[in-house]
C-alpha cells in the first residue's frame, strides 16, 4: 500500500514540475514575443518620424530639386560650396573666392549649389548657425541669396558668441535690398529653420564633415585660391 502510494506522490511530483516547466516557458515565450513587437514598434515609428521629419521642410525659392543648396548659374560644371555662416574659414573662402565663384556662376561657366549647414551650433548660445542660414532662405525668397551671404560673413560675429540677433539679420537684409516687411516676417518666424535642418541632416549623410568643403564635380577642391578653383572648373569642363 505504501508503495503505491509512493508512486503516486512520485508521479504527482513529476507532473507538478513537468506544469511548472511548461508556465515558464510560456512566459518566456510571452515576454520573447513582446520584446519583438515593441522592437518592431519602435523601428516602424522611427521610420516614421524620420519620414516625417525629412518630408516636411520649407524650401526657398531657388533650392536644387532636392532642396539641399540654393542655386546659382547654369553652366555644366557643379560647385557644392557647404558653408557655416559662423565659421571663420568659410568666411576667409568668401573673401578670398567668393567673387569668383559668383563670375563662375553669372558667365554660366558653372552651376553653383550653395549648401547653408549649421554644424557650428554648439559655438554660439542663441544657435546663430541655424538662426543664419534660416535668414539666408528669407533673402533666397527675395531674389538676394548670394548678396546676402556675403554680406553676413562681412559682418561674422565671433564663435562662442550670442551672434547676431535677429533685428540685426533683418538690418542686413534691409542692406542689400530686401523688403523689411517680408523679409522680417520670414526671419522672426523662422519659416526656413526646417529647412536648414535638412540641409545639416543631408550634408551629414553626404560625409560632409567640415566647413568649408567645396566640391567640383563631386571631387573635393584642393586649392581653393581663386586661380585654383577656375582652373578646376576649366580642367571639370572639358
Amino acid at each position: 500500500m505504501s508503495s503505491r502510494k509512493g508512486q503516486r506522490d512520485a508521479a504527482r511530483v513529476v507532473r507538478e514540475q513537468l506544469a511548472r516547466e511548461r508556465r515558464r516557458r510560456r512566459t518566456i515565450w510571452v515576454s520573447a514575443a513582446a520584446v519583438v513587437v515593441l522592437v518592431i514598434a519602435g523601428v516602424a515609428g522611427w521610420a516614421i518620424w524620420s519620414s516625417q521629419r525629412s518630408d516636411t521642410f520649407t524650401t526657398p525659392p531657388g533650392a536644387n530639386a532636392d532642396g539641399t543648396g540654393i542655386v546659382t548659374g547654369r553652366g555644366p560644371v557643379t560647385v557644392d560650396v557647404y558653408e557655416d555662416f559662423l565659421c571663420p574659414a568659410c568666411n576667409q573662402f568668401e573673401q578670398t573666392s567668393g567673387a569668383t565663384l559668383t563670375q563662375l556662376a553669372t558667365e554660366n561657366k558653372a552651376t553653383v549649389v550653395y549648401h547653408p549647414v549649421a554644424y557650428l551650433n554648439r559655438f554660439s548660445t542663441t544657435e546663430y548657425s541655424s538662426r543664419s542660414s534660416a535668414a539666408s532662405g528669407c533673402a533666397a525668397a527675395g531674389g538676394k541669396f548670394r548678396e546676402y551671404a556675403s554680406a553676413l560673413f562681412a559682418k561674422q560675429p565671433p564663435e562662442g558668441s550670442a551672434g547676431l540677433d535677429n533685428d540685426e539679420l533683418i538690418d542686413i537684409g534691409v542692406g542689400v535690398g530686401l523688403d523689411r516687411g517680408s523679409f522680417a516676417g520670414c526671419v522672426k518666424d523662422g519659416t526656413y529653420r526646417t529647412w536648414t535642418e535638412h540641409v545639416t541632416d543631408e550634408a551629414s549623410r553626404s560625409n560632409v564633415t567640415s566647413t568649408p568643403t567645396i566640391l567640383v564635380n563631386g571631387q573635393p577642391l584642393e586649392d581653393r585660391s581663386p586661380q585654383g578653383l577656375s582652373a578646376a572648373v576649366a580642367a571639370a569642363g572639358k
